[in-house]
């Protein structure tokens, strides 16, 4: 008995040690393993750090931010939310995992509420077992995928809190452990600079495209280019400044109580431009009185009181004035699609920058065309002096020793060539005082004798010859915008019925403005048919009884009608 006792003895002296061993070595093993592991996270958390940190687009860095995150945890589903300047709600979302479709069905990003606003209030780290359970947690849309697991951090820059890491459903089932939340929040130091530097370079971009912008628009107008197509260049680079979707130019009306959107460049453009917003019920109505920027989260209301097209996408928006007090001109807009980021305070005051210095510039072209056409009208009126004191009265001068020679000329013929040089010369100074008349007429490209050439050529190719034309007296400023419309509808009337009913080779207009306003109308066709229909010459004489004046017709000797409309000039 006592000698198998002491070799159980021995034996279990023997077992313990080796049993002591094997624990020893898994418990190293273990040790290993976990050491491996944290090597391998270490090297992943690196990895993420340079990955993240050698972008520098901001959108970029985001969505890097939030894969690396997400990948270091094992997580399915992974989120960066930007926090706005108020440090209220969310104004971007970077998801990963969640497919285009969820996104679809869930129909927008989170606002900041619930679980998410509570880290947007309290920004420090928060782990939970199951969300559902949380006393802020306020569930899931319709549509959004489901998530138990939770785990947030916050995104310092500088001493800013600018967004949150948000990661749910960790690989396995299992939940986010202690050490997930120190490698996340590492992750989340190192994110904090490569978003401040991504930020410094966009805003240094932003700042060269606004310096490039401003440069090439006040050259492009003090050389003379076309407003229209600088304001559409200010709409252009005004959305590249801002990164917007959309931007807009809207310019006040000369009543002053309509604006008109000028130019507009991006996405639907074309539902925008040529728009009339009222100026007391639209966003760019307010600005422009208030002289002061307006930028919004979510636009979409303010337009759509302000009559903005019903298929136009609206998101946010900022709009600035484009000059303030007595040289406000109008209002420059940017718009983003709902979903979009917001615009930023640091894109605002670019953009006001911008805006001023495009006002300027178009002030500065304003004051130069001003001097250049008050030097034409300069000129113009010397010409028509020279014309006046120095050709017409030696044309006169002329006609009168003419007229002398008539009376003691014994010959007919003589006579009669000599009276046809005197009719020529009469002809002649008709000519040249409407020359001066139009010498001394405004230039405007919309003035009623260009009107009337404008409308004579277009009658040309219906009637297949040109008739002459011969206006005379101050037309463009004794004859009113009303009475000009109805003598530019009874030039018309009158040279289409030469042209569908005369079978004329040639035909005359002759306008004069004196103490009345006397339009004549002659051809050489076969003159007005007995019976035929009077349509057009009752509403030529209508005209003229509107207008206080008399409409005639006779035929002309040798063939042909000749048409007469007279009314009286108003008080000038």
């Amino acid at each position: 008995m006592t000698d198998e006792s002491g070799s159980g003895e021995d034996k279990a002296r023997l077992i313990l040690p080796q049993l002591q061993l094997d624990d020893l070595l898994a418990e190293l093993q273990a040790r290993l393993e976990a050491a491996r592991s944290t090597r391998d996270r270490v090297h992943a958390l690196l990895e993420a750090v340079v990955s993240i940190g050698g972008e520098l687009d901001l959108e970029t860095v985001l969505r890097r931010i939030t894969e690396a995150a997400t990948t270091l945890v094992d997580a399915r589903y992974g989120a960066l939310g930007v926090i706005d300047e108020e440090g209220e709600g969310l104004v971007q979302f970077v998801t990963v995992g969640v497919t285009g479709d969820e996104i679809a069905a869930i129909g927008h990003w989170p606002h900041g509420l619930g679980i998410l606003g509570l880290l947007i209030k309290d920004p420090r780290p928060l782990r939970l077992r199951d969300l559902s359970e949380h006393a802020e947690s306020f569930g899931f849309p319709s549509g959004h995928p489901p998530m138990r697991t939770f785990l947030g951090v916050p995104i310092r820059v500088r001493d800013e809190i600018f967004g949150n890491l948000y990661l749910t459903e960790k690989a396995g089932g299992g939940v986010f452990e202690e050490e997930d939340e120190v490698v996340v929040t590492a992750l989340a130091t190192a994110a904090g600079v490569a978003i401040e530097n991504a930020r410094l370079y966009q805003e240094a971009r932003r700042r060269e495209r606004w310096l490039e912008a401003s440069a090439e628009i006040s050259t492009k107008l003090l050389s003379g280019t076309d407003t229209h197509r600088v304001t559409s260049l200010v709409a252009e680079r005004a959305r590249q400044i801002a990164d917007a979707g959309l931007a807009t130019v809207a310019l006040i009306d000369e009543a002053g109580r309509e604006f008109v959107v000028e130019a507009a460049d991006g996405a639907d453009a074309g539902l925008v431009r040529g728009l009339r917003l009222a100026k007391g019920q639209s966003i760019a109505g307010k600005v422009f009185e208030e002289g002061e920027a307006l930028r919004l989260a979510d636009g979409a209301a303010a337009a759509r009181a302000a009559g903005t097209p019903v298929d136009l996408e609206i998101g946010p928006l900022l709009a600035v004035p484009l000059g303030v007090d007595s040289s406000a001109r109008g209002v420059l807009s940017v718009i983003n699609a709902p979903g979009e980021p917001a615009f930023s305070e640091g894109t605002q005051r670019l953009l006001e920058a911008f805006a001023g210095q495009a006002a300027v510039a178009l002030e500065l072209a304003d004051r130069r065309r001003d001097a250049e056409r008050l030097a034409l009208l300069e000129d113009r009126d010397r010409i028509a002096k020279d014309l006046h004191d120095t050709v017409i009265q030696r044309l006169f001068a002329t006609a009168m020793t003419l007229m002398a020679a008539i009376k003691i000329t014994q010959k007919r013929e003589v006579a009669v060539r000599v009276q046809r040089a005197v009719d020529d010369l009469d002809g002649t100074i008709r000519q040249i005082r409407s020359s001066i008349f139009a010498l001394q007429a405004t230039g405007d490209e919309e003035s009623l004798r260009g009107r009337v050439h404008a409308l004579v050529d277009d009658a040309a190719e219906q009637l297949g010859f040109a008739p002459s034309v011969r206006l005379d007296g101050p037309l463009d400023t004794a004859v009113d915008d009303e009475t000009g419309e109805q003598l530019l509808a009874v030039v018309r009337e009158a040279l289409s019925n030469v042209a569908r009913h005369a079978r004329a080779r040639e035909a005359a207009v002759a306008i004069d403005a004196g103490d009345d306003l006397t339009l004549r109308v002659e051809d050489d066709g076969v003159g007005l048919p007995e019976g035929g229909r009077r349509s057009g010459l009752r509403n030529m004489s209508e005209r003229a009884e509107a207008c206080g004046g008399s409409f005639a017709t006779r035929r002309r000797p040798g063939g042909g009608t000749i048409l007469t409309w007279r009314v009286p000039l108003k008080d000038r």
